[in-house]
Order: structure tokens, then sequence, then C-alpha cells
């Protein structure tokens, strides 16, 4: 649960005004003699990010400000959860932040804390909203905690197996239905390269599959990578890149939490979710370089490195949703690192192969300041994976434009004739920020919730 409570009449909470040095001379004059001498003996300028308790005559706290950046409402307040007294707080009216919802929801999203294996050292500062608000945001911060507890724990605890089981947790509290292919059902049922990837571990590759819906509705397909560990496998990682692998299911967990936000909204779709999850590990059957592999759609692909495994898992994953003639088929990964060469930690990639879909994305990400950034299917950058002996690789010796041509590999499995949007994510905070802490993050899941609302509604 959040630390956003619903007020309730004649409830007690310490107002927070947000204000800048522009409102700072009319809040003074609101304030008591006493508390305006306590203002200025505390130099307090309402600088961004700057906060100041005020007491009331008997020493009690009567009023926090904080002093904001009106260009980042949602951040605004992130800081406050984990740093004001515990306690109830509400947002005063004469706030200069004019979005109340963005501004509670970044309170709110800064009180989360993972604590599987060592207790928060507090309970975070609550925030009173009105029940409708409450209402509209929850299923936001409870998906948003959903997708940093999975990406936060370690391997061993979030292994293939283990997001098996959050797939069924999800589909028990929805009535939808859940099924596996595990081990070699995969190459029985036609799955070769999530096979292929995760034959190597101790702990048996498979595709979860989730439904739900009514079949009269449109057909919404949602993909998430799981590579559960990337070891690299025999192109193995440094230990410095090896060492955040955990974080590799970040797709899987953005597609598993999406997939719960559309059920408890009660969409009209009807909702396929598809999750390859793998290890990708060293072992004596490991997947080889120069191995060549037909996979689902018949095409066949060279492996020119075992560390280009999330789009093998995810190609076969692709060919069988688009069997199914979908509306729409939506893909999450944390792919490549040339997405974050070329957009940093923040922004997710996002690659289509329909333009107005794209925009709508993009809008309803700027609408939720839950920004993404387009990069073209570039169609000529194909060559950059061509193969003397398959019909192309896995990668190629170019290191340029990894991240387009790692989707324009995505790309071959899916028709001309659907629908589909790719998403590389990172999925990831490297360091602690307001309402960002370190470890694992939601990153577009506001978007897409929004935009399929939009789409389908």
């Amino acid at each position: 649960m959040s630390n956003l409570i619903e007020a309730r009449r004649g409830q007690h909470a310490v107002p927070i005004e947000s204000l800048d040095a522009a409102a700072l001379p009319a809040c003074r004059k609101r304030l008591t003699a006493a508390q305006r001498h306590w203002l200025q003996a505390s130099d307090f300028n309402a600088r961004a990010g700057s906060v100041l308790l005020l007491p009331d005559a008997d020493g009690k706290l009567a009023r926090v400000l904080v002093g904001v950046d009106r260009e980042e409402p949602l951040w605004a307040l992130a800081a406050l959860a984990q740093s004001l007294p515990e306690g109830d707080y509400a947002l005063a009216a004469e706030g200069v932040l004019g979005d109340t919802r963005l501004a509670a929801l970044g309170f709110a999203l800064g009180g989360y804390r993972y604590a599987r294996y060592r207790k928060a050292p507090r309970a975070p500062a609550r925030l009173l909203v009105a029940p409708a608000l409450l209402a509209e945001l929850q299923p936001l911060l409870d998906a948003a905690a959903q997708v940093r507890d999975w990406v936060n724990t370690p391997t061993e605890d979030m292994g293939p197996a283990d997001l098996a089981a959050a797939a069924h947790a999800l589909g028990k509290t929805h009535d939808a239905k859940v099924r596996e292919w595990v081990g070699d059902e995969l190459l029985a049922n036609h799955f070769p390269t999530i096979h292929a990837v995760g034959r190597a571990s101790h702990r048996a590759p498979r595709l979860i599959e989730l439904r739900w819906g009514k079949r009269k509705h449109p057909h919404l397909v949602l993909v998430g990578k799981g590579v559960c560990f990337d070891t690299g496998g025999l192109n193995l990682k440094s230990g410095d890149g090896m060492r955040w692998m955990k974080k590799d299911m970040g797709g899987a967990a953005h597609a598993l939490a999406l997939a719960g936000l559309v059920m408890r909204a009660m969409l009209p779709v009807r909702l396929t979710l598809l999750i390859p999850a793998v290890e990708n590990a060293v072992a004596g059957n490991a997947l080889r370089p120069g191995e060549v592999i037909t996979t689902r759609s018949g095409q066949t692909v060279e492996i020119d490195n075992t560390d280009a495994e999330g789009r093998l898992i995810l190609c076969d994953a692709l060919a069988y949703a688009a069997e199914q003639q979908p509306d729409l088929i939506i893909d999450f990964a944390t792919l490549t690192g040339a997405a974050r060469v070329a957009l940093g930690p923040d922004l997710p990639a996002l690659f289509g192969n329909r333009r107005e879909l794209r925009e709508a994305v993009l809008a309803a990400g700027e609408a939720e300041h839950d920004p993404l950034w387009s990069l073209p299917l570039w169609r000529p950058y194909r060559r950059m994976l061509d193969s003397y002996l398959a019909d192309f690789a896995n990668s190629g010796a170019s290191r340029h434009a990894g991240a387009i041509t790692a989707a324009l590999y995505l790309e071959r499995f899916v028709p001309d004739t659907t629908s589909w949007l790719h998403v590389d994510v990172y999925a990831w905070n490297d360091a602690d920020r307001p309402g960002r802490p370190r470890g694992g993050e939601a990153q577009s899941l506001r978007a897409f919730f929004a935009f399929l609302r939009q789409r389908y509604a």
C-alpha cells in the first residue's frame, strides 16, 4: 500500500504549502509574527528543494513550506515522504502547484522503499487526499511498486518460475487464465529460440501466457522480456557489466504491471500477456556463437553474439502473438545499452510501425510526465545484421545504431499488417533522487496505461 490515505471530515493534517520566490511575499503575510521571525531567521528563500517547518504558538508543527520548481510538478514534493516527520499532511490550497494529482503522485512515489530483506528505517509521511483522487492514483502507485519490487528482487528469488508465479497470482486476482510451456515443451510447441537461450540454466526456460477478457473486444497483446539474469552466455559479460543483470527482466515487470492495470480498470479488450522467461547462463550445453536457429516464424538466425539474447526470446513470442492477428502488440524490453547511450537512463526509446500510435503514446507520456522518446525504424540499417549463411544475424560487427538494429530485428517477426510498438526501457535508477530511489523503476508505465485508456475506453 502507498502512503496516500483518504481524507475524512475533521481529520487533522499539517498543511504543505508549495511556493517559489514570487509567491513568498504573499505567504509571509499569512504567517504570525513569530512565524515570520522564524522564516527570516531560517533564511528560507523558497529555492526549489528547500523546506521549512513552521511551529505554532505551542511549538507544534503547524505548516510546511516547500520551495518548488513549477516546471517539475511531479517531483516537486517527492522528497517529503521520507524527510518530513511521520504523521498526516495535506496539500494547502495556497500552493503554487496547480496540478494536485501530479503533486500527490510524486509525494507517494517518494514513499516507496524496498524492504524484502531489510526493514525500512521509518514509515513515510502520509498525505491525505480526496477519495476520488485516491481511487485514481492507487492503481498507478501499486503498479509502480510492483515493477520496482520485481526488478529489485535478486535472481535467486526472481527466476523464471517466480515470474510465472507472479503471473499466476495476477491471473487469480482478475480471473484470468494462465498457462506455461516449460523446458522441452518449448521445443515440442515450436518456441526454439526461447529454449536455446535458456537451456544452459539449472532453472528451465519457459513461455508464460495470461489470457483475459471477452472475445468480442479488440485483442491487445503485451510482451515482456523476462531474462531473469544475463551472464552474456558464452560471450561472457565483464564483472561490472554483469553486476546488475538481475534487472534484465524489467520488460517482463512492466508488461505484468500494465496487464494488471488493464484488468483492474476493466478495459474493454481481449488481453494476452506473453513473458518468455529464461536465465542466460553458461554450461556445456550453452548456446554458441555461430549456431543457426530456425525461429518459430521459419526465418533462420545466425547467432553472432550470445549476449544479444533478449531479441532471441522475444522473436518467438512476437511471432506467436502475430499469429493471432491482434489489434495491437506492445513489447517491453531492457534490450540495449545503445538506447541508454543515446537517451540516458530516464528516457525509454520508443519504436513502432504506425506513426499515429507513436505520437499518441508520446502525447500520453507528456501529459503524464512519464516521457519516452521516439527513434526510427531506419530500414537501411538492416544490412548491419546481414549473415552469410542465414536469413540474418542477431547482432553484427558495427556498434552503430544498436537500439535501432535491435528493433529492426524484432520488426522482422511482426507482419506489416499488425500494429506494433516496442519499448527499450532501462527500468532502473542508478542513484537516489527525490521520488526515484536507487534500484528498480517503472518507466513509461503511466504513459502506456493512459494511451490504452484513450484507445480502448
